[in-house]
């Protein structure tokens, strides 16, 4: 079972998460309790970071010391909205300009 001193709150919804760090070096929320249904298996490797992979057809079990959770996109009940653009862009006017350089 996980130790629980790395567990937070969804800024969103308050329900406990953990953040873990995929094999990409991206941050990934993931629910706090482990989850028989979930796809990602989680560890803690040697230095005490929280590390997750997707469990995939190649690799579909968990290994040593790894345990079953879900992604905590997958039950927020509260998503924090999308953003579609950059707040302030606008919308280009005007003509092309034309290359400086002549050919």
């Amino acid at each position: 079972m996980p130790a629980d001193h790395d567990v937070t709150h969804c800024p969103s919804c308050l329900a406990p998460i953990r953040w873990t760090v995929t094999a990409a070096a991206r941050r990934m929320a993931v629910n706090a309790t482990p989850d028989p249904a979930g796809n990602v298996a989680v560890h803690t490797d040697g230095t005490g970071r929280v590390r997750s992979r997707v469990l995939t057809r190649e690799r579909p079990t968990l290994e040593h010391h790894e345990w079953k959770a879900m992604p905590h996109a997958a039950t927020c009940t509260a998503p924090p909205r999308r953003r579609t653009g950059r707040p302030g862009a606008r919308e280009r006017q005007g003509v092309r300009p034309v290359p400086w350089r002549q050919r």
